[in-house]
């Protein structure tokens, strides 16, 4: 499967649009290309069994879990609400990228 060009980079503030983390709200932690998926703080937490090693104690774990890019919006940085991202180059030559929903540049 060929890796997807994606809209959404790290350290962006999205929100979930489906699933049973529905509504919540978080930063992009790490983006999949190879997945079209995202890590994002605190949503699809899971618990992880770990075995003890010499540098941990082992136990449960809790971790983020990686969810679909198509699951997630980004959100418009003037109104933190939900928008689709779109590309303009600039006077200077620059591609950057911004929320349609207020052509806030991102």
């Amino acid at each position: 499967m060929t890796a997807v060009k994606l809209k959404v980079k790290k350290g962006d503030k999205v929100i979930v649009r489906t699933g049973r983390d529905k509504g919540k709200i978080g930063t992009v932690l790490k983006v999949l290309k190879e997945d079209s998926a995202l890590i994002v703080e605190g949503v699809n937490v899971v618990k992880k069994h770990v075995k003890p090693t010499q540098y941990s104690a082992g136990g449960i774990e809790q971790k983020e879990s990686k969810i679909h890019v198509s699951n997630v919006a980004l959100l418009d940085p003037k109104t933190e609400q939900p928008s689709k991202v779109g590309f303009k180059i600039q006077k200077d030559g620059s591609k950057v990228r911004f929320a349609k929903k207020s052509g806030e540049i991102i």
